[in-house]
């Protein structure tokens, strides 16, 4: 940070915590304000409200925006916005990630239309560099209007528990809401709720956070700097990770190297996981089902009925979307038993399902699936399986793979049947039909694995399909 800055200010504190120290270097602190309309010239606006730079996480460069609140409390103006913009245009040169630190009171007043062009520029800016450079944004106080779309439009956002407040509109200013009844900007709401943020922290444990995410990221869409030196055994046996199958946040713990798993959008769908993991030293995006939720002693938090839900396909379609514009292996763990029924998924689950799906097959990363569970009808289709592309699939020997649960479809095709034929039917369906073995004699599974062994599985996997390319029909795009 310059020595002509006269005090510490909370966005320039972060700035510093955030990087490796010493790194810092601060573009455009002589920038002001240039507008005069209702005596602005009168006020002092030291760098126009934001700290622009780069500097260092852990040797990797990066460029940061901090949004400084006691500068007309952090509003936008048109050089604030511009010094924003500027920093992308480096980045993008560079081939290095953003970090905004948000703390903004909205867009200046007094600069009117100029203020809307120079941030309306910062959009496209973001907009250019979606999928070419990872974005992250970490909101540590208002982020509100306008200002709301620019965390929605980077690829993680990170928001402090307390003071943070996200929102398009406040939320008194939603009929018939009061922020005592319902507060849509807090971060419970917009983590649980939206899926816009993927961890709510303290401000110490968010800078943290950002650097671990960094560390496990390409720096930009050619560029792969994720890759670090493995020290953990590839042959690790991982015991007993079928008492952990129902909570698959364990079992991407439990592959990873070292246990490290990164994960996002914590707080939203938890019936479907989604985050990094290292597989010999290699960052892989991971995709889970999830049936229950275990808390620290191993108690079960919270319960899921195993079917796919519009948020959960959501949750899987983004992520996927970004693992491939970023060249990021993808793994999946299945254990589903359906569709979800309710008049809300018949609203949001065709679509969603549709964007999930789509996500997995239009990938070229590498596509690893394994089914850990149940693996039922089109559900199972849709999570990465072979006919969607998948370039191997393992399964457990206690996995279900087939139409639906043997018990139902023995019912189905012997009505009226009495209990004894029924229950004869139904194991005959679950040999013939929904045994792993039988998938694997058509081609569907490429190998039965012990639970125990998928660790070296996976590595081994990976390791293959390192040099994988794969073509897509020539277009400008898909519109799914």
């Amino acid at each position: 940070m310059s020595k002509n800055r006269t005090s510490e200010t909370p966005a320039s504190t972060r700035v510093m915590a955030l990087l490796d120290e010493g790194s810092f270097v601060e573009i455009g602190q002589a920038v002001t304000a240039r507008t005069t309309d209702f005596n602005m010239q009168q006020k002092d606006t030291p760098a126009d409200g934001v700290i622009t730079g780069y500097g260092v996480i852990d040797g990797n460069l990066v460029y940061v925006y901090s949004q400084d609140a006691s500068v007309l409390k952090g509003a936008i103006g048109e050089m604030h916005a511009k010094k924003i913009a500027a920093i992308y245009d480096m980045a993008m040169k560079m081939g290095a990630p953003v970090i905004g630190l948000v703390d903004c009171a909205g867009l200046r007043l007094q600069e009117a239309t100029d203020a809307l062009e120079a941030f309306g520029n910062l959009y496209y800016k973001q907009s250019m560099a979606s999928g070419v450079i990872p974005q992250i944004t970490a909101i540590f106080g208002t982020c509100g209007g306008g200002l709301s779309v620019v965390p929605a439009l980077t690829d993680f956002t990170f928001m402090e528990g307390k003071k943070g407040k996200l929102f398009l509109n406040s939320p008194n200013a939603i009929e018939g809401n009061r922020v005592e009844k319902c507060d849509t900007s807090s971060a419970k709401f917009q983590s649980e709720e939206t899926g816009l943020v993927d961890v709510v922290a303290s401000e110490e444990e968010i800078l943290e956070e950002i650097r671990s995410l960094v560390c496990m990221l390409p720096c930009n869409n050619e560029d792969d700097a994720s890759y670090e030196e493995c020290m953990d055994d590839l042959n690790r046996i991982c015991t007993d990770i079928e008492n952990a199958a129902e909570d698959t946040a364990l079992v991407l713990s439990m592959v990873s190297d070292e246990n490290v798993f990164f994960e996002t959008k914590r707080n939203y769908a938890k019936d479907m996981v989604t985050g990094f993991i290292r597989l010999n030293g290699m960052t892989v995006g991971a995709v889970a089902n999830r049936t229950k939720v275990f808390d620290e002693e191993g108690n079960v938090a919270e319960e899921f009925d195993g079917t796919l839900s519009a948020k959960g396909c959501k949750k899987a379609a983004e992520f996927v979307e970004f693992c491939d514009a970023f060249n990021i292996p993808i793994v999946s763990f299945t254990n589903v038993s359906g569709l979800k029924a309710s008049k809300c998924s018949e609203r949001h689950l065709p679509k969603a399902m549709a964007k999930m799906t789509y996500a997995f097959a239009n990938a070229t990363v590498a596509k690893v699936n394994v089914v850990i569970g149940k693996a039922y009808g089109s559900a199972y289709v849709a999570m990465n399986s072979k006919s969607v592309g998948a370039d191997m699939v393992y399964a457990w020997p206690n996995a279900e793979i087939g139409m639906m649960d043997a018990n139902l479809a023995a019912k189905i095709m012997y009505a009226g049947a009495d209990a004894d034929t029924i229950k004869e039917q139904a194991a005959n369906y679950k040999e013939l039909q929904s045994n792993p073995l039988s998938a694997a004699r058509r081609g569907y599974v490429d190998t039965l694995i012990a639970p125990e062994d998928t660790r070296k599985y996976l590595i081994g996997a990976f390791e293959m399909l390192f040099t994988k390319r794969e073509e897509r029909p020539s277009k400008k795009h898909g519109t799914v």
